[in-house]
């Protein structure tokens, strides 16, 4: 029995030996300055080329810009992330790096593997203290998912086997948002994203603003599809800023008369209605249904109460715009009169999925929509989505995504001191909606266009690569410091790859995204001009139809 407690411990003391030779032999630098979260080493350029060959393609990076380093500290490893490098002047063969500290996990003793990382540093190196390339098998132990509820999105960089995780309760529970240039795959990794949701929830309450009408294609099988034809969207679920954005037009002077004259007879037009009885505190914002006949009839009461000296001309203003839009076909699918009843109910629970019937996300397609009223009617859907959460607070909880597409478009920075309905709601769901269980996704390709703060509401940002400098200074403002060094290399990201940092993720990560299925992908494909420009014929027929649609303003 000695004898063989006696082997035991040779082995575990030769396996130990043997560990530690082959870390010492992978040892690259040392520590020369510890600063916080930022600290600086010192590279053996020899030990660095002696890794290009290795097979693990994490050893191979080791000590290279957007690598991660680790730094033994006691029983714990601590890792960084290699931000800048540059020769050392005084040392030939040497190379200063800048690095941030990302977290620490324990050591295995007798293997030397890592185990239990987490994020944030409890005891920092000291200078001199060794640095050593990360393995795969290190990073298999950082990018864990472990039993937390996720979905997963690609291949952690520069790994072929590490899968890459997003954590749905933080993603989803502090609001995210996934930035990149036009080209760059944004919108098949927002699919990717929004398909592995709905995998993992197909209970879930999903609703996405598409500008473009490129998502529909994505989500046939699993989503429901609205647009003009059958969004049937009643005018009066619009509150009263939503009312005068629509009905108000004129110049600032006029605009407070209008103003008033609109508030007094919505508010008898909303009184008259049946569904408003019982109601004690009725207010133009309440979403009762009405007349639009009912609400030009009181116009022209007030009008005709107006004496020989008064001025008619905001009353006709106010009622022509009102007539325009009843008669215009092009805004039926909000402002016709089959969309007086009392459909609220059914309407949300539609648009909202509730219940989700196995298709948990509503494609909101307004590019059909007239421009001129696009921004009212996101901000009525977002407005809904949020009262909705607000007033259902008593019952049983159901939490909503809310994504929109083109978000610069919506949370306008406010150059001018003018925001419009839309952006102060999607403002209000950015800082308030986690409060609620509305959780808040804008995916955008201008970040430096949004509005100050938004972007930093976001717990978790996903950026693809980035072309212009103002909005790579505007992602770096938002990001945590320990990010500064992933955040470096988004110009030179490839097609469909991201950085993810933020509460998604335990620690910032590099990622491929997976390929998506060719029916699950939106349309939004570039033209192949090298292609579509050798084929001609039967662009006769084609013209007539297209002016045909024109006319009719009609798909």
């Amino acid at each position: 029995m000695d004898m063989q407690r006696s082997v035991d411990f040779e082995s575990a003391a030769e396996l130990l030996d043997a560990t530690s030779n082959s870390i010492a032999r992978n040892r690259i630098g040392v520590v020369i300055e510890i600063s916080g979260s930022s600290s600086q080493i010192r590279l053996d350029s020899a030990a660095m080329e002696r890794l290009l060959d290795a097979d693990d393609s994490s050893l191979s990076m080791g000590g290279q810009i957007g690598s991660l380093i680790k730094v033994k500290v006691g029983s714990n490893w601590l890792m960084a992330n290699v931000r800048t490098l540059k020769a050392d002047g005084d040392r030939e063969g040497s190379i200063i790096g800048f690095i941030d500290f990302l977290g620490e996990g324990d050591e295995e003793r007798l293997t030397g593997k890592i185990y239990n990382f987490r994020r944030g540093v409890t005891r920092y190196p000291t200078p001199g203290s060794g640095v050593y390339p990360v393995t795969s098998q290190d990073m298999k132990q950082m990018y864990a998912a472990e039993d937390r509820p996720h979905i997963e999105i690609g291949t952690v960089y520069p790994t072929r086997d590490i899968r890459g995780a997003l954590f749905i309760d933080a993603l989803l529970g502090k609001h995210f948002a996934l930035l990149g240039s036009t080209g760059t795959g944004k919108s098949t990794a927002a699919a990717l994203i929004l398909h592995r949701i709905c995998e993992m929830a197909p209970q879930g309450h999903i609703v996405m603003i598409d500008p473009h009408g490129e998502y529909s294609a994505a989500f046939k099988t699993n989503g429901a599809l609205f647009d003009v034809s059958n969004l049937a969207m009643p005018y009066w679920l619009m509150n009263f800023e939503e009312h005068c954005e629509v009905f108000v037009s004129g110049n600032r002077d006029e605009r407070q008369l209008d103003v008033d004259i609109l508030a007094k007879c919505l508010l008898a037009a909303k009184a008259k209605s049946r569904a408003s009885e019982g109601i004690a505190k009725l207010t133009v914002d309440s979403p009762i249904p009405y007349l639009l006949s009912d609400l030009t009839a009181n116009i022209q009461a007030e009008m005709g109460r107006l004496d020989k000296a008064g001025d008619s001309a905001p009353y006709m203003r106010l009622k022509t715009k009102i007539d325009e839009i009843k008669s215009d076909p092009r805004y039926s699918f909000m402002f016709s009169g089959m969309l007086v009843a009392d459909t609220m109910a059914g309407f949300l629970g539609r648009v909202f999925r509730l219940p989700g019937d196995g298709k948990p996300i509503s494609i909101i397609d307004v590019s059909g929509v007239p421009s001129d009223i696009t921004s009212v009617v996101v901000a009525v859907l977002a407005r809904l989505v949020f009262d909705y959460a607000i007033w259902s607070r008593n019952e049983p909880q159901r939490p909503i995504l809310l994504v929109c597409e083109e978000a610069h478009r919506y949370v306008p920075a406010d150059t001018a001191g003018k925001i419009g309905s839309v952006g102060k709601i999607l403002g209000r769901i950015a800082k308030e909606g986690r409060k609620y269980g509305v959780s808040l996704g804008l995916i955008t390709q201008r970040p430096s266009d949004l509005a100050e703060g938004v972007l930093s509401q976001c717990g978790t940002i996903i950026a693809m690569r980035l072309n212009n400098e103002r909005d790579q200074a505007y992602v770096r403002s938002a990001m945590p410091e320990g990010a500064r060094g992933f955040l470096d290399t988004i110009p030179a990201l490839r097609n469909r790859e991201c950085i993810v940092c933020g509460e998604g993720v335990s620690i910032p990560i590099r990622v491929a995204f997976d390929a998506l299925e060719e029916v699950k992908r939106p349309a939004s494909s570039d033209p192949l001009f090298s292609q579509l420009w050798t084929e001609s014929g039967g662009e006769d027929e084609m013209l007539g139809r297209v002016i045909k649609r024109w006319r009719s303003q009609g798909r």
